[in-house]
């Protein structure tokens, strides 16, 4: 998990808990009209979570193909756990799940990622999860979105993102067709004032 960009003991980079904001320029499919959550940044590179894209898998997918319940155990989950959403995060490592939540939980192997929301990718939240004994807030992502060093400040550089600080109750949102134009307004413009020639005059 881009072990050279995020680990528990780093400083922040200047990207951290931001939002990363597709313009119309950017021309790689996998980011069309994305919201990013950049959880690490520093001269390694960088990696964050698309907030926006939908993952067809359900929850109880997950927990049966981990062995963490039977098929009749989760039939019977609650329709609240039945219905945690699970998100494509990014196309990188897509087998790989990550879950983005409030400091309210914490493992050992919790990473602190803003003043308030945590990443843990073991096996133990989701188990927490399908208990009810996980955090207040919380979404799982499979796969996240990555960039060498120096590739998204030149990426920002070419026009290819906006950037805003991040609002935790974006992140968490469960409209995810709504998220693009919300972070748009967080910074005061909407999709329709956005040229692709925008910084080319």
């Amino acid at each position: 998990m881009a072990t050279t960009v995020l680990h528990k003991t780093r400083e922040r980079g200047f990207l951290d808990g931001q939002f990363l904001i597709a313009m119309p320029s950017m021309f790689d499919a996998n980011f069309a009209r994305t919201v990013i959550f950049v959880c690490a940044h520093s001269e390694d590179g960088a990696m964050g979570f698309v907030l926006n894209r939908p993952q067809r898998l359900t929850f109880p997918d997950v927990l049966l193909h981990l062995q963490i319940l039977d098929e009749e155990e989760a039939i019977r989950l609650p329709a609240t756990t039945r219905e945690f959403q699970i998100q494509a995060g990014g196309p990188v490592e897509t087998g790989r799940g990550f879950v983005l939540h409030s400091d309210d939980y914490l493992s050992d192997s919790s990473i602190p990622v803003s003043d308030d929301i945590c990443l843990t990718a073991t096996l133990d939240i989701v188990r927490a999860i399908s208990r009810g004994e996980g955090p207040l807030k919380a979404t799982m992502l499979l796969g996240y979105a990555g960039w060498g060093p120096g590739q998204l400040e030149n990426e920002i550089a070419q026009n290819g993102w906006l950037t805003c600080p991040a609002r935790e109750e974006l992140i968490f949102d469960r409209a995810l067709d709504e998220k693009y134009d919300r972070a748009l307004e967080l910074m005061g413009v909407s999709s329709a004032m956005l040229s692709t020639d925008a910084g080319h005059a």
